[in-house]
């Protein structure tokens, strides 16, 4: 695809960048700087934040003054990991049809939206992978604001992640991991707005760490939205953090479960609260 088929591409795809983060400025930082480093900006930035500090709601002023895009602060009250609640809100906010979702703890590659852009398709939902750094590089990344590394940088862990290839790309988006659940990852998402509304977004039943990201694919696909994955291409640098608290993994689990195997395609509790219209479901089956 050259130039003026991608400024095309662009054009027709209207894209809004979504970004989860809680307490940690300075990782959402070097996000930030990664994005406005885009050789193609998404046409609005929303960070959905899951009750940080003050600390992060400056650190989001300090960069609105310069950023080439709206960057807008989707908030609410820290009540525990609420991250299926806050990016609902976030979704609902978004102006643009294409979603296309990261976690504030991510470095992106310039060209991420570009590789998103080129590879969306309608019926679709497309999955990303990410790239491990370990913690000598996370630190020196975030303490000299740099936001590119390669295969061949020291620390950086599974170096497949890290390749960018387009023909294997549009080769293995239709193949790669095409009946794997557990490979899905909501950092690095992308999904037709319209197709979350159909499903209700993202089940807030889902509290602390764990699978609402792959019961929100799961009800996708059993509603006939295909899924497509992104392999050497839309490449993310993960900063290393210690794990979250996974005491409700197990529950979230069982309910992923349930969703797989009662081929639920809908949630009561979801985004529709936040949507003007309130939308009701008629169709499918109800978690």
């Amino acid at each position: 695809m050259g130039i003026a088929a991608i400024n095309m591409r662009k054009q027709a795809i209207k894209t809004s960048l979504i970004i989860s983060t809680y307490n940690w400025a300075e990782a959402l930082n070097l996000c930030l700087l990664s994005v406005s480093r885009l050789s193609v900006l998404p046409d609005e930035v929303i960070i959905a934040d899951d009750g940080s500090r003050s600390d992060t709601s400056e650190l989001i002023k300090l960069h609105q003054q310069s950023f080439k895009v709206p960057l807008i602060h989707v908030w609410h009250k820290d009540e525990g990991f609420q991250l299926a609640k806050i990016r609902n809100k976030a979704i609902a906010k978004a102006k643009y049809p294409y979603i296309i979702q990261v976690d504030g703890d991510l470095i992106l590659h310039k060209h991420f939206i570009k590789d998103h852009i080129q590879i969306a398709r309608k019926g679709t939902f497309v999955t990303g992978s990410r790239v491990l750094m370990n913690d000598e590089l996370s630190v020196m990344m975030m303490s000299s604001e740099k936001t590119t590394a390669n295969i061949f940088t020291p620390g950086i862990r599974n170096h497949f992640n890290s390749l960018r290839i387009k023909p294997l790309r549009n080769f293995l988006a239709n193949r790669y991991h095409q009946k794997d659940i557990d490979s899905i990852r909501g950092c690095n998402m992308a999904f037709w707005k319209s197709d979350i509304i159909r499903v209700n977004g993202y089940n807030e039943e889902f509290e602390g760490w764990g699978g609402e990201d792959q019961e929100i694919a799961v009800r996708m696909l059993n509603a006939g939205i295909k899924k497509r994955v992104l392999k050497m291409g839309g490449v993310v640098l993960h900063i290393a953090h210690t794990q979250y608290c996974r005491s409700k993994h197990a529950e979230n689990d069982h309910r992923m479960l349930k969703t797989l195997r009662e081929e639920i395609t809908y949630c009561r509790q979801g985004i529709s609260q936040y949507l003007n219209n309130n939308r009701i479901p008629r169709l499918g089956n109800l978690t």
